[in-house]
């Protein structure tokens, strides 16, 4: 029982050191191109670069990664860059830029499509001014 109580003791201890893990939600463009993906705040420029290797088949040195048109330093966490939490959820993941090599030894400028904008809804999606369906509009 001593044991567990010690064992119990180090986990609170360590979780209120380092604090809880926390995700991030990230959307990473280039171009047209959109990538979901979630890490932690104290993932690492260069290992989401690893991420993005993994899904586009460009190794990281070949890669730029950006906030806000600030080129990222590979070594910085996430959380260190701005990308917490709270500024990173599920419903509204952060944004971060994607420029790749050229091959003349440069990189493109940054470059992000806006996204398109959906049509117009259709009439019968469109709510109801008063509170019968259209259903019951007919049969009257």
């Amino acid at each position: 029982m001593v044991a567990r109580c010690a064992i119990l003791f180090k986990l609170i201890a360590s979780y209120a050191q380092w604090g809880p893990i926390k995700d991030v939600f990230l959307m990473i463009r280039r171009h047209k191109t959109t990538i979901f993906t979630d890490a932690k705040e104290s993932t690492t420029v260069y290992e989401l670069k690893r991420i993005v290797e993994g899904i586009l088949k460009r190794p990281p040195e070949d890669q730029r990664l950006y906030k806000d048109d600030v080129l990222l330093n590979d070594s910085q966490t996430l959380g260190n860059c701005g990308f917490t939490n709270q500024t990173a959820r599920p419903q509204a993941p952060a944004t971060v830029g994607l420029a790749f090599r050229l091959s003349d030894d440069s990189f493109e400028q940054l470059r992000i499509e806006p996204f398109s904008t959906p049509p117009e809804l259709p009439d019968v999606m469109k709510p109801q001014d008063s509170g019968s369906t259209a259903n019951e509009q007919a049969v009257q």
